[in-house]
């Protein structure tokens, strides 16, 4: 847990490093089910083969879905908090696909904290979603997360 007090020391800082999450095709397919977005570059191997990515890759906002578990391994919540909601984003890029069978992790860091009153927080972190082995991150996006915590 993390005091609202420490925050001005920790802005500018890392905060957290997630585990590392597998995205195979069975994740891509259910999530291609589900979001009706099931595009030939995301679910068929064998024409995926023939696209300069030379295999299927994970939807973008798969990747991007995974950021919520990220966070709950990575970073500490507020001392007191009572409850946390997804603010939205400030700036989000998807910069490499994410190849089938690849592993992703998030790296946490806190640009900012402002105190909205009535013991509302609202954090923002850079998060960059890296992929094992690749040269480029998958993501890099500002993220915005309200906490509650007992006034």
């Amino acid at each position: 847990m993390t005091k609202p007090s420490e925050l001005p020391s920790l802005i500018g800082q890392e905060v957290g490093l997630s585990r590392w999450i597998e995205v195979d095709q069975a994740r891509i397919d259910a999530f291609a089910r589900i979001t009706e977005d099931e595009q030939f570059i995301h679910v068929d191997p064998e024409r995926a083969k023939a696209t300069p990515f030379g295999g299927t890759i994970a939807h973008g906002f798969l990747t991007l879905s995974l950021a919520s578990a990220m966070s709950y391994d990575a970073v500490a919540p507020l001392d007191g908090v009572v409850m946390a909601v997804n603010y939205g984003f400030d700036k989000l890029r998807f910069l490499a696909p994410v190849p089938a069978g690849s592993r992703v992790r998030g790296r946490f860091r806190l640009l900012s904290a402002e105190d909205k009153g009535g013991g509302r927080w609202l954090l923002k972190h850079e998060l960059t979603v890296e992929i094992e082995g690749g040269d480029k991150p998958a993501l890099i996006a500002e993220w915005l997360g309200m906490q509650m915590v007992k006034a």
